[in-house]
């Protein structure tokens, strides 16, 4: 790959921005498509946003011409995937193959279901019981089939649950990190003492990037690498000692989730998926690193890049 070809990443999210620092290490030129043209404040000036609707094929073929690899990081409303994640992906999926471009997939762990406490590898099948995990498997199995039928070159990444700069709304997200760092007790979803892996999100972009520039990952999909799967306490509790403060913790559980999903549809999506927290969830990255290496960043080099981008996100919030 040359340095100067086109990199096209769908979506201006965190994950997309996380993607979009990996590539400019590397030297890409890079377009970012969203539906409104706003540009992220951590964009340079230099990569190219493009608005328009990421479900019009005909768009989807003109915004990704000339473009080497590109990255599919878009994602519909949580609590609207069933309905719009498919025709989304098959209208990014028709673009990359009308231009010969290869397609990397950012993707969850949802498609593998309740494993029952065993880690997660890519090898495992596809047994989602949830409406979520279902459609994720499905999503996954067209893409596999649209590589083995040569309609276009494709690979998958799939993280965890994930965190880090400019990430709101997960599970390790604002309701966990801002009480915290104003010496309140952290909102931890499930339980506390179990194992439960989580994946820096600067992580998954590089991971997304290391996948574009390698044709033996093609066809296939790779697990994020990690560091070291701790519990939800001893992870929190590293957040804690960034910060300066004494831990201290609240737990929301299924029943708390249920009670927010009357209210919230984010949170009602999320009750099918609690079983994620009620057992432990380890992610085996194994063939990812004897493949490309392990680009795992350590808990506290990630931590604290997040707490100092957490700061000044209260601190601008507080103005």
């Amino acid at each position: 790959m040359t340095q100067n070809e086109l990199h096209v990443i769908f979506g201006t999210g965190p994950l997309a921005q996380a993607a979009m620092r990996a590539l400019l290490k590397r030297g890409k030129s890079i377009k970012m498509v969203n539906r409104s043209g706003k540009r992220p404040a951590d964009a340079p000036a230099g990569v190219e946003i493009a608005a328009g609707d990421a479900y019009d094929a005909e768009f989807t073929h003109a915004v990704t011409k000339g473009a080497a690899v590109v990255y599919q990081c878009a994602q519909p409303e949580y609590h609207e995937w069933v309905p719009k994640f498919p025709p989304l992906q098959e209208a990014i999926l028709s673009g990359a193959a009308a231009n010969g471009a290869k397609l990397i997939v950012a993707e969850n762990l949802y498609m593998y279901g309740d494993t029952n406490g065993k880690a997660l590898a890519e090898d495992l099948p596809y047994a989602a019981h949830t409406r979520k995990g279902k459609v994720r498997g499905e999503m996954a199995q067209a893409l596999l089939e649209a590589h083995r039928r040569g309609q276009v070159r494709v690979a998958m990444a799939r993280g965890s649950d994930f965190y880090g700069p400019g990430v709101l709304g997960s599970a390790l997200g604002e309701r966990t990190i801002v009480p915290l760092l104003q010496g309140k007790p952290a909102e931890v979803t499930g339980a506390l003492d179990l194992p439960h892996t989580y994946t820096y999100i600067n992580d998954f972009g590089e991971a997304l990037a290391v996948l574009g520039e390698h044709d033996k990952a093609l066809g296939r999909a790779w697990h994020v690498p990690n560091p070291p799967t701790l519990t939800q306490r001893e992870l929190v509790t590293l957040f804690f000692k960034e910060a300066g403060l004494p831990p201290k913790f609240t737990v929301m559980g299924k029943l708390m989730l249920m009670v927010g999903g009357l209210f919230i549809p984010a949170a009602r999506e999320m009750v099918e998926m609690a079983y994620e927290f009620e057992k432990p969830f380890q992610v085996n990255a194994d063939q990812f690193i004897k493949t490309f290496g392990n680009l795992a960043t350590p808990h506290e080099a990630a931590i604290k890049e997040t707490v100092a981008w957490y700061r000044t996100f209260i601190k601008s919030h507080a103005a």
